[in-house]
This record gives C-alpha cells, structure tokens and sequence, in this order.
C-alpha cells in the first residue's frame, strides 16, 4: 500500500476522490493543508505528494519546493502543456516524490500517475 497526501490549491476533494477510485484498496489517501502535506511526505510519513492550482507549480508545488528540494519535485501539467504518459512514468521512476498540476489536467494526469506510482 503506498499513502498520498494531497495538497495544492484546488480541487482536493475532487483529486482524492478520484485516487481512490483509480488505486482502491492499493492507496491511502488523506487532504491537507500544503504545510501539514509537505511535512508528512518530509517526516516519511506518506510516500507521495499531490497538488493542484492554476499553473502547475505555484500553489501546488511551492512549499514541496521549499521543503523536499527541486530534485524531489515535478510539474506534469502547465496551462501550456501536460507531459504525456511517457514523461509522467518517467518522472515517477526517476524518484520524484511531490507532483503539481494544473487543476483542469487532474483527471488526465493521474489517470497515468497513480498506476505508475502503484507500479514503481
């Protein structure tokens, strides 16, 4: 079972509810603020990060930014582009552990990122 924390800025209820539908009995889910999820993945305390705002990266990412470093961190979706299925498995199996999206891309992008993360 890997464990989720979500974060971001938008869409949280929408995200989690999705999640779990996508990963069922395989994913632990739980919404937060973006401090109190940042400092869970941080205190290894949940194995993944997800958020959403307007960009991407901004209200979705900036404290994961600030607390688990650049290295740890990825935008999948921007207003200008989503990475395709490809790229998101890529980033996973690279060892990115906090992911940020734009909120109109979630269904799309978690539609790949959670089965990579249950594969990983």
């Amino acid at each position: 079972m890997i464990k989720i924390v979500i974060g971001g800025q938008l869409n949280k209820q929408a995200i989690e509810k999705q999640i779990i539908e996508l990963g069922g009995n395989e994913v632990e889910v739980s919404v937060k603020s973006d401090l109190d999820a940042v400092m869970t993945i941080k205190n290894k305390q949940a194995d993944f990060y997800v958020g959403a705002c307007e960009t991407g990266s901004g209200g979705a990412l900036a404290m994961a930014l600030a607390l688990l470093g650049r290295d740890n961190c990825v935008s999948l979706a921007s207003p200008s582009s989503i990475m395709n299925k490809e790229e998101i498995i890529s980033e996973v199996n690279s060892g990115k552990i906090a992911f940020g999206f734009t909120a109109p891309s979630s269904t799309n992008v978690l539609n790949t990122l959670i089965p990579a993360l249950l594969n990983k």
